[in-house]
């Protein structure tokens, strides 16, 4: 059923460039190859000779050139994010892709060359405040020297990535987006057929599933390829490398120590049955039965019709959280609204789920939804749109030190999450209706924690086994049955219409082990929120300070202001042990 969701926005990307022709994007390309030549003959082979004040200069010159490529590439992902069944902005993408890749090439020895400086050396040249500032991106850099590479192989991994990873990773999105789903006669994209699995009918919850699966199960062998090359591409780099483990990879990116993840993993696995196999096994009795069929899985509870929030409707339920946490924080996410960075509709061709990109610090960044209408929509929203007020805080920090690591990047989206959700909570006085809000966040919270888990986990057993050979779509579906029985619970009735449901999850695909960010950063905001309830004086502005570091510091030092320790097993017990206190909240309203 359709509802009046009132005008929703569409993003401006003129503040980055007017059109695939403009005349400041041909001028920003070629400038970026004559400044890219020029650089490689005034630097390579000189870096350890130059002086501090040289060195800093060196840098500068280097995050100019690399932002102004990243504002390219953002431009051409995001022109092409809206229709990504339309060959000419395919085409486009892949052109700029290609271009901006060949001009990186000539960077490249940059970063390589750092990292053959000896640490006496380079600790001199910090001394001189126009490289030390560059400390801690330097840091990051110097973090991959164990497993870097000659500079040849270095150069054509570099080059050959655009007719590699990326190409298959285009192929998936292209393949994702020109599938459509059959529902009440309907024909709709993967974002609306998904968005069925939360209807109050419950045949149209059967139907949903049952009609993706079966294109899912059309397509597997494709997907099955796509990952299957993907995995084994990884694996190939990761040995030449000398990564010991297919996750260390992302590790050392997010400045985040193997431990500290191992910790994690296994204190989410740990608490598996008392989070999602009690919640979902409640939930089949309100349901009327000792089982959930997999696609009532998000079903809504039934005595009660969810609200349906228009849009405008949404953006001041969001706006109001923020603001009542902080009015600084909501004067940074205003002009969100008021500028046109936001692309909201639901519609053929468009990429599925949702993103904040946050483009160049020279800019701004833009966020991407599906919206349609769902309390889980409003709160995409105000995940999206934390990520993107993080975006903007760090933008200060430049080019090359505002990026996050994942592990931090998700405290902002699940924070502004939490406000929004703690919001609607305390003016909600209806007992039925505080119900639907407290299940809709535990789902969000086993979602956000236990299933990326469980999909790590799937990503884990895809990784070992690859390394013996190509897995089958039939393998693949036994994995991913094998990891959602042991994660979600015994409660939960799967079928075989569910067996190709790994299909469709991007990150396998997109960014390799990415999916543990979002638990680390769900129990992280956890114990934050709880320190903000137990300690507010003060807490909003070391908050603010907080996301303004950016990628200048790790996760130990962003958090030692409010007391907490992300490599104390007791952390994640605490952030866990808040989702436990809401199930237990919420049986008690049952």
């Amino acid at each position: 059923m359709a509802h009046d969701l009132g005008a929703l926005p569409t993003w401006k990307l003129d503040d980055l460039y007017t059109g695939p022709q403009s005349k400041a994007l041909l001028r920003d390309l070629a400038a970026s190859d004559r400044d890219a030549a020029r650089f490689e003959r005034t630097y390579k082979g000189k870096l350890a000779g130059l002086t501090g004040e040289d060195f800093g200069a060196a840098i500068a010159s280097y995050e100019h050139q690399s932002e102004r490529l990243q504002r390219i590439g953002s431009y051409a992902y995001l022109y092409f994010c809206r229709s990504v069944d339309d060959p000419e902005k395919g085409r486009f993408f892949q052109t700029m892709s290609e271009r901006t890749n060949e001009t990186s090439t000539r960077l490249l020895f940059f970063t390589l060359e750092i990292n053959r400086i000896d640490d006496a050396v380079l600790e001199r040249k910090l001394a001189h405040p126009a490289a030390g500032r560059y400390r801690p991106w330097l840091r990051d850099v110097r973090a991959f020297r164990p497993y870097q590479l000659d500079d040849g192989i270095e150069k054509i991994l570099h080059e050959k990535s655009v007719a590699g990873a990326e190409a298959w990773t285009r192929l998936f999105d292209e393949s994702v987006a020109q599938m459509r789903f059959d529902l009440g006669g309907q024909s709709l994209s993967e974002t609306e057929a998904l968005d069925g699995l939360s209807s109050p009918d419950p045949a149209r919850r059967r139907e949903a599933g049952l009609e993706l699966g079966r294109v899912f199960g059309q397509n597997s062998r494709l997907f099955a390829h796509i990952l299957n090359t993907l995995v084994k591409d990884k694996e190939i780099e990761d040995r030449w490398r000398g990564f010991k483990r297919p996750i260390s990879s992302r590790n050392v990116a997010n400045q985040v120590e193997d431990e500290v993840v191992d910790a994690l993993v296994a204190a989410v696995r740990q608490a598996y049955r008392r989070l999602a196999h009690r919640y979902y096994a409640m939930k089949a009795r309100w349901l009327g039965g000792n089982q959930l069929d997999w696609w009532d899985r998000n079903a809504p509870l039934p005595e009660v019709d969810e609200d349906i929030f228009a849009w405008n409707d949404a953006r001041n339920t969001v706006m109001d959280a923020y603001a009542a946490f902080s009015k600084d924080l909501a004067k940074v996410a205003q002009p969100f609204f008021d500028k046109g960075w936001i692309d909201a509709p639901v519609g053929p061709g468009k990429v599925g789920g949702a993103f904040a990109h946050p483009t160049v610090p020279s800019a701004h960044p833009y966020l991407l939804l599906n919206y349609q209408g769902r309390t889980r929509d409003v709160m995409t929203l105000a995940h999206e749109l934390g990520h993107g007020v993080h975006q903007v805080l760090a933008a200060e920090q430049g080019p090359l030190m505002a990026d996050t690591p994942l592990t931090l990047a998700e405290t902002a989206s699940v924070f502004g999450e939490q406000l929004t959700f703690r919001s609607l909570l305390v003016r909600e006085k209806d007992r039925a209706r505080r119900r639907i809000l407290l299940a809709g966040k535990v789902e969000d919270m086993l979602n956000t924690v236990v299933r990326q888990i469980a999909f790590l986990e799937f990503e884990t057993r895809v990784h070992a086994e690859r390394r013996k050979g190509e897995l089958t779509v039939d393998r693949l579906s036994e994995i991913w049955f094998a990891i959602q029985g042991e994660s979600l619970g015994p409660a939960l009735r799967f079928d075989a219409s569910y067996a190709n449901f790994w299909c469709y999850i991007s990150h396998f695909v997109h960014s390799p082990f990415y999916v543990y960010a979002y638990a680390f950063g769900d129990c992280l905001v956890n114990a934050l929120y709880a320190r903000y309830e137990e300690q507010p004086r003060g807490f909003q502005a070391r908050y603010m300070d907080l996301l303004r570091a950016g990628g200048t510091k790790r996760h130990g030092e962003l958090l030692a202001p409010f007391g907490l320790d992300a490599s104390d097993p007791r952390f994640w017990a605490k952030g866990l042990g808040v989702i436990a206190r809401t199930i237990d909240e919420l049986a008690a309203l049952s």
